[in-house]
């Protein structure tokens, strides 16, 4: 396998930074991440747009140009000759003099075969907890997921999916997921403060106006609760039905109609971009 340190294509054994760089020092770095298939790498442009914008809101110059960074990508694709796989780019604060300050920032993209979830979730859904929490520069999607992190063996030992913030009642976003809800008159709702945009939320709003009413606004647990349904999205998962949060179901406590409607026009979404937008490997 091989990966990108900056300008140029390494194995990934040699696919290095120095220990003064902030992302080690401090954590100080961000990343975007996206799914690959037969060399055709879906929604390319929002994802770097979104690498881009979160780079401005750390303070982090990138090194190459977006033409530049698109070859680089496509050049990773063939060397690694992966069918289903994912690409990860890093952009590190950079070797810093004093372990503190933003020095040039290196970039770093690596590759790895990709497994997305099976349709048994469908059928099941997920059960989730919530937890006191704000994410830091929720805007910007930064290498800092210690929360997240610090919070799997809470979300193991309660026998859930995963862990949905929320602060005074007031729900946001999954460490690497965005939320959603259905009221009972099928209006599709997504809390809009400290949550980071995903594509895959993007592209579910874009989708679920066809049909439905669409809000993005703050959203408190209470309206959860009373949801008929509710689901998470995110680039691997797509769309995730949650049956259950803190213990008590959401609805009937079974996936609902309109969570597995999104889920199958984000499926035909990703084909029309497959089709429209056929990224050729350079």
């Amino acid at each position: 396998m091989y990966a990108i340190v900056n300008d140029e294509i390494v194995p990934v054994s040699q696919a290095t930074v120095h220990v003064s760089d902030l992302a080690l020092q401090r954590g100080y770095g961000i990343f975007d991440f996206f799914k690959v298939s037969d060399g055709h790498v879906f929604f390319m442009d929002d994802y770097l747009d979104r690498f881009f914008h979160s780079a401005s809101v750390m303070r982090l110059p990138i090194p190459l140009d977006r033409e530049r960074l698109r070859q680089l990508i496509f050049k990773l694709i063939e060397k690694n000759a992966l069918r289903d796989s994912g690409i990860k780019m890093i952009l590190t604060g950079g070797y810093s003099p004093d372990g503190y300050q933003i020095s040039k920032p290196n970039l770093i993209m690596v590759q790895q075969a990709l497994t997305l979830p099976g349709p048994e979730i469908l059928k099941t859904g997920v059960r989730i907890i919530t937890h006191d929490y704000v994410r830091e520069f929720a805007h910007a999607k930064t290498i800092n997921y210690s929360m997240g992190i610090w919070l799997i063996e809470e979300i193991r030992r309660a026998n859930a999916a995963d862990m949905l913030y929320q602060k005074d009642g007031w729900v946001s976003e999954f460490p690497r997921c965005n939320f959603f809800i259905v009221k009972k008159d099928n209006t599709v709702v997504t809390p809009s403060n400290n949550v980071l945009r995903g594509v895959t939320r993007k592209n579910v709003l874009r989708i679920a106006s066809e049909a439905y009413q669409t809000e993005e606004r703050d959203v408190h647990l209470d309206e959860v609760f009373d949801a008929k349904e509710a689901f998470l999205t995110s680039t691997t998962k797509r769309v995730v039905p949650i049956v259950a949060i803190d213990g008590r179901n959401i609805g009937n406590g079974q996936p609902g109609e309109v969570s597995l409607t999104l889920f199958r026009k984000l499926l035909q979404l990703e084909e029309n971009d497959r089709k429209e937008n056929h990224s050729r490997i350079v």
